[in-house]
This record gives structure tokens, sequence and C-alpha cells, in this order.
């Protein structure tokens, strides 16, 4: 069979994405491939990774690493994945395995279990040097004899880095491990030992020990301080502690052994250069002094919750790293370390937020962090209330524009996630929608918008905080707006987001309120009936149309409230099936009197003329009085051509074609006029986007006809020959510059 020849990512995306169609199954229910040619080993390795990260790795697709002909590992992941001990051992076993990260893995799957299933292939035996087990129980008792000889770590002979954090690891199975002949790093963190004496048979190879809170370790002083200073080889000690957790007294002996060995000279662990003791009590600077003047191959010192960070000969060493709160570099450099300790990261999250209270310079370098740290404790309520409102702090304001898409798009995923997780709290709830609500984010980033809108929709309608409401309210506006034709009939097809928005207006209303939320949700509601007969129709069976009507009335003076209800009220007049709703003789003659009234804004009297105009062009459906249709027709003639042009981009039209039928050669002067008029003026601001419009929705043509109409008003026809004009010298542009010659290549 021939080896593979092509791109590594094309493969993994390929098989990944087809892997049910490329496979047929077992009888016991896992996959195998039907064919496939042999992949590079490298390749093999970044499938099964690739598979882990995005959750497609369990007892059914990790049958096709069985195939050791096909898919050779050496670097192998099963981390945070479903796998039963048997799969494991089908699957991974056979293979001669150089890496294994099993941390964090379900389905059944025991440290006992891995151990027994790689020692039995004689060459993993030799081969392993690299396993993580974070996480897991490793059931040590349940490991048995194999042929004569227990089996354990030790018959791992080719260990070199062993992760045993967050564990059942007693201190049997640390004497195992501690017997392997080529340990070099070892990872005990938060497991069960209680007694470090057995890392005295390593002495001579291990070079890395973390040791993060150990909880149930009790040697004294003296006896962890003997043990320590047989570690010659050791070049990193991780002695770190939760700072926050409850003190029982069990970490005094550790705390102690760490003062002697700052304290202690050169002699004691003469080849350290990283030392992390965050988090230890009773830690002097005097000490911390001692230990950096007289470590001078020291590169590291953790030091963050000690309240030593600050000490002056810190910022003497150059190249000491150091994790602390002194300044921004200790805080970013603990987030950058700690990632996966949470007490470290809410510790470093709250300096941060401090630092960068004020900033007035773009860091997309610590937003990154701090996304980082949000990812990696998604389910932690301390990390997101204080990560929550660093992201608000780094991108406020103009700091945002100087940001990358990709990087905010990240962030405002993180921000939906912290929502939907802790939809209780909220100074959560108030920092996510604190960030969100800007222009620049919800305009420019990509990012599922509809999910988005839902999300905070369904958040608004069971909180009642007049700050968070108004915060949501503007989220929900912009969103909205930026939904598809699709997304805007599906989101506004709920009644209950429909009946939400309307409370919302009517709670306001109610106490006269002019307020961003009131407007916000008037704009909302306007956005969503835009083109949308189904909307419309929600909206009058939710009582909406009696409820615009009083606030109509009651806002007269307030121009910005009036053009977003007759906005609205446009929108349903264009559709047939909904202009009977409309026709109600109190309703129009109040809307008259809008277009009559020359001292309103000139978007109030527009929109009032357009409600009437399409409400009179079908004659046929009118059921009220004909001396109401003459006044109105003879209203819009009178009133339109007194219009003075408006210097500003003043409407906005997904289409033409809801002016389509006003421009009938049958329809009457006053409606023909107001519909040539308002497509003057888009198109007047708006050349390029809307002549385009004209002619691809046959606009133009209905436009030439009404221009040579016998009968055709001369106020309608000036009006659409000047359309005309501007769509002709817009086709002349556009074919100069089409003939215009390519630039040759110099």
């Amino acid at each position: 069979m021939d080896r593979l020849r092509t791109r590594p990512t094309f493969i993994l995306n390929l098989t990944t994405l087809y892997l049910p169609a490329l496979c047929r199954g077992r009888t016991d229910g896992s996959m195998c491939f039907s064919w496939a040619p042999v992949f590079p080993q490298e390749v093999a390795d970044q499938l099964m990774h690739t598979m882990a990260a995005k959750g497609l790795l369990n007892d059914t697709t990790v049958g096709i690493f069985r195939d050791g002909g096909t898919l050779r590992l050496r670097r192998a992941t099963v981390r945070r994945c479903p796998l039963s001990p048997n799969a494991f051992l089908l699957a991974l076993c056979p293979h001669r395995l150089q890496e294994l990260d099993a941390s964090w893995a379900s389905g059944g799957l025991t440290g006992a279990a891995i151990v027994s299933g790689l020692a039995s292939n004689p060459e993993c035996r030799s081969s392993l040097q690299r396993l993580s087990l974070d996480g897991l129980r490793l059931d040590w008792e349940s490991l048995v004899e194999d042929a004569g000889t227990r089996v354990g770590f030790s018959s791992l002979r080719g260990l070199r880095t062993l992760k045993l954090a967050n564990t059942d690891l007693s201190d049997a199975a640390l004497a195992d491990v501690c017997s392997l002949p080529h340990l070099e790093s070892l990872d005990i963190s938060c497991s069960g030992v209680s007694n470090l004496s057995p890392l005295l048979d390593c002495k001579n190879t291990l070079r890395h020990l973390i040791a993060h809170r150990l909880q149930r370790l009790h040697m004294a002083p003296s006896g962890l301080t003997f043990v320590l200073r047989q570690l010659d080889a050791l070049r990193h000690l991780d002695f770190s502690e939760d700072h926050v957790a409850e003190d029982d007294g069990s970490g005094e002996d550790v705390n102690e052994a760490v003062r002697q060995l700052l304290e202690g000279g050169p002699d004691l662990l003469p080849s350290l250069v990283s030392l992390d003791i965050s988090g230890q009590k009773k830690i002097s600077e005097a000490a911390v002094r001692t230990f950096v003047e007289t470590r001078g191959g020291l590169v590291f010192l953790g030091l963050l919750a000690t309240g030593t960070s600050t000490c002056d000969i810190l910022s003497t060493k150059k190249n000491l790293k150091v994790t602390g709160a002194a300044n921004e570099d200790q805080v970013c450099e603990a987030l950058r370390r700690y990632r996966d300790r949470q007490c470290f990261v809410r510790e470093a999250l709250v300096h941060l937020y401090n630092l960068i209270a004020d900033t007035d310079k773009p860091r997309p370098d610590i937003l990154k962090l701090v996304l980082a740290a949000m990812q990696s404790h998604r389910s932690s309520l301390h990390v997101h209330v204080i990560a929550t409102a660093c992201v608000f702090s780094l991108t406020t304001q103009d700091l945002a524009e100087a940001m990358p898409l990709s990087l905010l798009g990240a962030a405002v995923a993180q921000l939906l996630h912290a929502m939907k997780t802790f939809p209780n709290h909220q100074q959560v709830q108030k920092n996510c929608l604190l960030a969100l609500c800007s222009e620049h984010i919800l305009q420019e980033v990509p990012f599922d918008k509809y999910s988005a809108a839902t999300l905070v929709i369904n958040w608004l309608s069971s909180h009642e905080d007049a700050t968070l409401q108004r915060m949501a309210v503007a989220v929900i506006c912009l969103l909205v707006s930026k939904l598809s034709a699709e997304e805007t009939a599906q989101f506004s097809g709920d009644v209950s987001i429909m009946k939400q928005l309307l409370a919302i207006v009517q709670q306001k209303a109610m106490v006269g309120a002019l307020d961003s939320s009131l407007k916000f949700a008037l704009t909302a509601l306007w956005n969503l009936t835009d083109e949308m007969p189904s909307a419309g129709r929600s909206f009058i069976e939710c009582r909406g149309l009696e409820l615009y009507q009083e606030v109509l009335e009651s806002y007269y003076g307030e121009p910005s409230i009036q053009q977003k209800i007759l906005g609205l009220l446009n929108n349903l007049a264009e559709v047939q099936e909904l202009q009977p709703d409309l026709l109600d003789e109190d309703l129009l003659e109040h809307v008259l009197s809008l277009l009559q009234d020359t001292q309103l804004d000139m978007e109030v009297r527009y929109f009032a003329g357009g409600i009437l105009a399409q409400l009179a062009s079908r004659p046929q459906a009118w059921t009220l009085s004909d001396e109401l249709l003459g006044t109105i027709l003879g209203q819009l003639h009178a009133a339109i051509p007194t219009w003075t042009p408006i210097g500003r981009e003043m409407v906005s039209y997904r289409s033409f074609q809801p002016f389509c039928p006003l421009l009938q050669s049958s329809q009457p002067p006053g409606v023909q006029l107001w519909a040539v008029w308002a497509i003057h003026l888009v198109c007047s601001h708006n050349t390029s986007h809307y002549c385009s419009m004209l002619e691809k929705e046959g606009v133009a043509e209905l436009l030439k006809s009404l221009s040579a109409g016998p009968n055709t008003h001369p106020d309608p026809k000036g009006l659409a020959d000047s359309i005309l004009r501007m769509l002709d010298e817009h086709q002349s542009r556009s074919r100069t510059f089409s003939r215009q010659p390519e630039p040759r290549n110099s």
C-alpha cells in the first residue's frame, strides 16, 4: 500500500469530516476504515489529537486506531475522552507509544487499567517516555501480578515524565513510581501522598518536582528538609499552595520547610534554577532576598499571593521571571503559568483588573491571556466574575477597534458562555452586557448573532434590574439589525420575544419615560417587522397596535419616539393582509395630523405620509368614509411638494418591492408622489447601492412607464425623471470603469 503523500491539514479535515462514510462497523460496534492508505506517523498522531479536541473520540471511533499498519501512533491522547478500559486496550496498547495523555478521561478508564494495558505490550514498557494521568482514579490496588511480577508504574521502565495530579496517588504507589530508573519529571499535585521519602530512590535522576497543594502531607519540617537536601539533581521545585483554601494547619510543616529552603544557602538543592512557592503563607521578604542573592542561576520564582513579590531585589534581576502582583509582567506571567490552577488564575485576574482599569492602549496580548483563563475554567464563577470585568475594561470605547476581529470574536464567545452558565449572577451578567454593548463589536465582529440575540432576550424575560435591562435591550436592538432575513423571520416568529419587547414599551410608556430602553425596544420592534408579514401579524395579535396608538398620542412632542412608531406602522401598512387592521378612523386622523403639522421633524411627516400612501393605494379595500380617503389623497399631494431635501440618510430599505404597487399608472398622484419622493431620497444619498437595486428589482421600468404615461401628474413625473437621470449617470460611470484596462504586472 502506498504511503499517503499530501498535506496533513487536508487529511485531518477530510478524515474527521467524513469519518462515518470512510468506515465500516465491526461486530463489537467499533469503527474501522473500509480502506485507507498508510498514514505518515505524525499525521496519525495529529488525527487522534484532532478527534480528541473535537470530542469525536470514543469507544466507537477509537476503533480506527486498532489497525497499526495504517495508523501508527507514537504521541497519543485520549484527554477528556469517554473510553472504556477494553476499547483503550484494543486501540492504543498495541502501538509502540512514546507519549500518552489520558488526563481526565472518562468512561470507566482508570490509571490501573492504563498502566496494565500499556505494560502488556513489551515494546511500550521501554518506549513510553511521557504519561499523563491527571484527574483519574488510579485504582492502584487493582493492579495484579503478571507472571510473578507485580504490574505497576515500575513496569514502564522508559518513563521519564509522569503526571499524577488530582489523583488518589498513595504512598505505596509513589514508592513504585520512584523506582523508575529514568524518572526526570514528576507531578503529584493535589494527590493523596502523605510522605515524600520515596523521592530519595530517584534522587539522582529527578529534575522537576511539582507538588502543589499536598493537603495530606504529614512530615516534620526536618524530615522534609532532609529529603530535599538529597535531591541534588532537582532543577525545578513547585511547593505552591492554594492561598484561599481553609487553613487547617496541614500546610505549616511545608511552610516551615520552604522557609528553611529559602534561607538554607546554595548547598540546599544546588541545581535549583526554578522555585514556585506561590500561595505559601508567612514567607518574608528577607527570606526571599536571601534566596535570590545566593542563587545566581535562578530563572523563575513563583511568589503570587505570598505578599513578597514587591521585594526590591527582584527588579534588579533582568533574566528572572516572577509570578506575583507587583507589576503587569508578574501578573501576566502568573496567567501564563497557572492557567490550570483556578486559585491563582483568580488571584492574578484581580490584580490585572486593578492594573488595566484606566488603560487607554489596546492590549490584545493581555486579552488573549484573560480569554485563555476563562476557557480553562468554564464553570468557575470566581474566575468569571473578575474575568468578564477584565474583558470589558480591555474592549471598552475605541480599544476594541484596534483589536483583531478574530480575537474579539473569541471574546464574544466567552462572554455569551458566561451569560449562559451563570444566568442568575448579576455582576457577571452586568459585566457581559457592558462588554457586549459596543457598536463596533456588535456591528463588525463575526459571531452567531441570532443565538446571541436569543440568549439575551431570554435572559431579559427573567430580570428586572433597570440598568441591566437598558443594556440588554440595547444589545438586542443592535443584534436584530444585523440578522439575515431568514434569522429575522425565525426570531420574530417567537411570540414570547414580541411580548417581551412590547412589555418594555408599555412599562416605560405608563410612566412617561423617555429613555434609551424605550427607544431601543421601539427600534428592535421596527427592525423585526421590516418586510416580515408574520412578525407584523404577531405584533397585532399581541395587541401592539392598540399600545402604539396610545404611545403615538402621548408622545406627540417627541419626534424620536414618533419616528420609530410610525416606522413600524409603515411596515404593517406595506402588507396587504395587515392593512385592514390599520383602517381605524381615529388612528388615521391622528397620522394625517402629523403629516400636516409643518412644525414636526421631516422624518415624522415622511413616515406618516408612507402609512397613508400605502393604505390609500387600495381603494377597493378601503372600509372608511370616502371623504376621509379623499382628504388623505389631497393632503398627500399638497404636503409632499413642500418637503425640502434632507442632507442626511434618513431611512434605508432592504428592497423597493413595497413601492411597486404605488408606482402603477392607476394610482392617485399623491400616492405616486410619496413613492418617488422616497426613492429619490435614498438614491440621492447612496446612489450606487440603490440604483443597482432599481435595475435588479425592475423598478426602473416602472419609473420609465410612470414618466412616459400621458396621464401622469407633473409632480411625480418630475421626480421620476430625476431618478432616471441619476440611474443613467450611474450606469455611465459603471461602463467607464469597466472599460479601464487592468494594470500590468511590472
